[in-house]
């Protein structure tokens, strides 16, 4: 989230950035944090007043006590418990006020970066480049389950006997996969700085997991929620990063690279797509899809996700850095970079051959007993005619 200090000294920039976002209807959030700021600030400035006049009334009581005038300091004593119970009261206030103002900062979203194009949802996100030529082979490519099936590959009939629409069983050249209650491992990696103040000297911190994750939502959003497309379990390989936060761009180029490099070393044309503004959650300043192409479906679909948090995660998270001059927060990144059941549909869809047979790239080879191809039980674009 935003400081409420930025918001305070930045009011029309804020409001800018929530119209640029297209989240009108937060715009009067911005005048009420302001509003409970300035309460906030008033009974600050008077607690501290307050305490310093009863820390003055506490000496004049030992100086009254040395004289030996026992009434008068009597008197005084009373004085300060008088302030003690405003204290409390002001204490009891400005933490409702800070609570107030925690939840408002919670919403407000954060500044996107100048380079975000803008747009009003992911319609209208923006393709940068891509990488490699996209291939439309002179036979119709099958549905990638359809393409497993000829090789023994998959098996959805029984895995929905066990658990219902939405998983899978992997088969044959393919290993399978436990089920684990996590939707991403990303927020296993980056609570591991909870409330950590991190030497500089020790930056950048480079994490990177790969972990089966489990979601609990598939809806029929159409014909690609079939197969394994969009399932309930699956496996990503996350990337964090926490670095200064004049590095976070660097990183946040390292991180798109990284999954634009995967998929090209399996010769899977690719494209960048840079997110609009519409399109940024809350949390981020800047963020980009890899998209790889599918022949059957003569499109891109998205394989990887990259983002860059700012420092707003950090702050939520109270992740800083101890530097030369102090306390400051982090910045924080975050990259899908590979998510193998989107990587197997475009691996099987741009490298299905004519016969049925698929080609395995170099890359892959070492991991398929040195295979350069497999053969299937049958040619899944005849059906075996």
């Amino acid at each position: 989230m935003l400081d409420v200090k930025f918001v305070v000294e930045n009011v029309d920039a804020v409001k800018d950035n929530i119209k640029k976002k297209f989240q009108d209807e937060k715009l009067p959030l911005v005048d009420e944090v302001v509003t409970l700021y300035k309460e906030y600030r008033d009974k600050r400035e008077k607690a501290d007043n307050l305490r310093a006049n009863r820390n003055k009334l506490s000496k004049k009581i030992g100086t009254l006590m040395a004289k030996g005038d026992k009434d008068e300091a009597e008197k005084v004593k009373q004085q300060v418990k008088a302030q003690d119970d405003d204290l409390l009261n002001m204490a009891k206030a400005e933490e409702e006020l800070n609570e107030k103002i925690t939840n408002i900062m919670m919403i407000i979203p954060n500044m996107i970066d100048k380079s975000v194009p803008i747009g009003k949802d992911d319609s209208e996100n923006v393709e940068v480049q891509r990488f490699g030529e996209p291939r439309v082979p002179d036979f119709e490519v099958p549905y990638h389950t359809d393409i497993m099936e000829s090789f023994d590959g998959i098996d959805m009939e029984s895995s929905g006997r066990v658990s219902g629409n939405g998983f899978y069983y992997l088969m044959g050249d393919i290993e399978g996969e436990d089920l684990y209650l996590i939707g991403t491992s990303e927020h296993s990696m980056i609570g591991k700085f909870i409330d950590q103040i991190i030497p500089k000297e020790k930056l950048p911190l480079t994490l990177t997991s790969y972990s089966p994750c489990f979601r609990k939502e598939k809806g029929a959003h159409g014909i690609e929620e079939r197969g394994v497309y969009r399932i309930h379990q699956f496996e990503k390989q996350e990337m964090i990063v926490v670095c200064e936060p004049e590095d976070s761009m660097k990183w946040y180029d390292v991180l798109w690279k990284n999954t634009v490099d995967y998929f090209r070393s399996l010769d899977i044309p690719v494209r960048q797509l840079e997110c609009c503004s519409g399109d940024l959650a809350d949390l981020k300043v800047k963020s980009c899809d890899v998209e790889a192409w599918s022949p059957r479906q003569k499109k891109y679909f998205e394989v990887g996700s990259c983002s860059n948090l700012s420092d707003a995660q950090a702050r939520r998270l109270k992740i800083r850095i101890k530097g030369d001059k102090g306390n400051y927060f982090a910045h924080t990144l975050n990259n899908t970079c590979v998510a193998p059941p989107r990587m197997l549909i475009a691996f099987l869809e741009n490298h299905l051959q004519k016969d049925g047979t698929l080609f395995i790239p170099e890359p892959l080879r070492p991991y398929m007993g040195g295979k350069d191809k497999l053969v299937p039980r049958y040619n899944c674009l005849t059906k075996g005619k």
